[in-house]
């Protein structure tokens, strides 16, 4: 238990100490610092205008962008959708309570300043230029999704082409495009910024590019380097704890470029062609409608490192709200199924400590003999420990192999959208938050104190022994601010762990009591033959 500890403490501290960076102002260059144009420019520093990423945006783009025109607004009953003069995507406000940020207002997931979904850059400068001072029109100035798709036509005209944009919007939350050039000319298509909605501890934001190898490849913010190119991808991401703007469904030759900006987070765009086809996405990273739009989607939905074990507890998790229909009692079920499966595991680690603590006193005793001589000293307890067919490490590694279990589901609870607005019982409305009246971190510390009373330990160190007296106390501060599903598993974990180790303690109690009742039968049996010899003894004498 305490390697288990140990290494949660390192992890929660580590992140705790270096937080990821909050999102930054950004002074942005021209089209050349991102290389796209392979030139060198001076210019691009007079031109610096407004904060967004490390590519610039002219002072031209600057007065088409700050007079804010939207041009086509697409109006759900869950979210609003607007379309600016620049033919991008410029703001998703989702209406749905659960969803609402930190101030209690709706949850917009397209950052007001930056690189916005669906922006095109030129690689002709001239047609770059002038590209961001025309402003697109569009064929429909309100749309209602009503259930059924509904499209609208963007156009820019400019001097030599004409750019037109079809967009076609789902009431899922997803859009088909269309984009088509007049001419054939070599333009670049922007994914866009990562939603900046909700970030907590231990979770990854940044952009993903995930291919038809199934790999996929992860840049967290602050963490770009260089340029890096892709083919047959399958979706690309910018993402936050809980949402996501994504693109899909391109040809596999299409080349996806990820680079960094100037505080060296992730840039995605693609080469387009002069007649250009493909999906989008902006939404939260819901399972079941990342699914329902197309599969692949759900890999969209990431664990770091440790997906592998993640991407399946979740789908169980699913499975139990299926039949629940509580995500609550979903987490307790879950616990009690990684529980029975961890079982064996469990059950010889406990097993293990309590040999150690039945040979601890002779141990002990040992160890005071042969002070002086450590070599002695570590083969008389190798022999002990032999002879009582007792592991050393047999406490330490079965805990050791579960600690990947434990990490997969705090990183499912961690970045399960579904758990946002998702009510338990009682005080506890919203498993994605903390518990308001922190009952359950309390119980939870709890519960640990009285496993520990419980669970035998052999410390020979004090310094151990103080850091594992103090464990729930340092747990319980940790858990006050995680959010109450991810408390909840834990709760409910050492409430089965305190089950378990009752058990294992009781079995040993009754072999002891077992061996001790045998030893007096024994002794008895012994004492009654010592009286029968000594009386037929004395009846020969006489």
């Amino acid at each position: 238990m305490l390697a288990v500890a140990a290494s949660i403490i390192f992890f929660v501290a580590y992140t705790a100490i270096f937080p990821p960076a909050e999102p930054q102002t950004q002074v942005v260059k021209t089209q050349q610092d991102v290389k796209v144009k392979h030139q060198d420019t001076t210019q691009a520093s007079q031109d610096v205008i407004e904060p967004t990423t490390g590519h610039s945006i002219t002072k031209e783009v600057r007065e088409v962008a700050g007079r804010s025109n939207t041009i086509s607004t697409v109006t759900h009953k869950d979210f609003i959708l607007k379309i600016d003069t620049l033919g991008r995507i410029s703001s998703k406000e989702l209406l749905q309570a659960k969803f609402n940020n930190k101030e209690g207002g709706h949850a917009q997931l397209i950052p007001e300043t930056g690189m916005k979904p669906l922006y095109i850059r030129f690689l002709d400068e001239v047609i770059d230029n002038e590209s961001k001072t025309v402003a697109y029109s569009a064929s429909v100035e309100n749309i209602a999704l009503d259930g059924s798709p509904q499209k609208v036509t963007l156009t820019q005209k400019l001097s030599s082409l004409t750019v037109t944009k079809e967009l076609t919007f789902y009431a899922d939350g997803h859009y088909d495009a269309k984009v088509s050039l007049s001419q054939d000319k070599r333009y670049f298509i922007y994914l866009g910024q990562r939603p900046q909605v909700t970030e907590q501890m231990m979770t990854v934001s940044g952009a993903m590019v995930y291919t038809d190898d199934e790999i996929a490849t992860i840049v967290e913010d602050g963490d770009a380097e260089g340029r890096k190119t892709f083919t047959g991808v399958e979706l690309i991401s910018a993402f936050d704890q809980y949402s996501a703007t994504i693109m899909y469904d391109f040809a596999k030759d299409t080349v996806i470029t990820l680079e960094r900006d100037r505080e060296d987070n992730p840039v995605v765009y693609f080469d387009a062609l002069q007649n250009m086809s493909f999906s989008g996405y902006i939404g939260q990273k819901e399972y079941k409608v990342l699914k329902n739009i197309k599969p692949v989607l759900t890999n969209a939905i990431e664990y770091g490192w440790f997906t592998f074990a993640s991407k399946p507890l979740f789908q169980l998790l699913s499975w139990l709200h299926g039949i629940f229909g509580n995500w609550g009692w979903s987490i307790i079920a879950l616990t009690l199924i990684i529980r029975t499966i961890l079982y064996p595991l469990t059950y010889k680690g406990m097993v293990s400590m309590q040999k150690i603590k039945e040979i601890s006193p002779k141990i002990k005793e040992l160890q005071a003999k042969h002070k002086g001589d450590p070599q002695r000293m570590n083969a008389a307890v190798m022999d002990m420990y032999k002879k009582h067919n007792a592991n050393p490490l047999g406490g330490c590694l079965p805990m050791i192999l579960q600690i990947p279990v434990f990490f997969a589901i705090y990183r499912v609870l961690l970045n399960a959208v579904e758990l946002q607005g998702a009510p338990w019982i009682m005080w506890v409305s919203d498993l994605s938050l903390k518990d308001p009246y922190y009952i359950l971190p309390i119980l939870m510390g709890a519960s640990m104190y009285y496993q520990q009373r419980l669970t035998p330990n052999n410390f020979t160190d004090p310094l151990q022994e103080k850091v594992f007296k103090y464990l729930p106390v340092i747990f319980t501060l940790f858990f006050l601010t995680f959010p109450s599903g991810l408390v909840l598993y834990w709760f409910v974990n050492n409430l089965f762990s305190i089950a378990q180790q009752f058990i294992v303690n009781q079995q040993f109690q009754n072999a002891k009591e077992a061996e001790i009742a045998a030893s007096d039968h024994a002794q008895k049996i012994e004492h009654k033959e010592a009286q029968d010899s000594k009386k037929s003894t004395g009846r020969k004498d006489d």
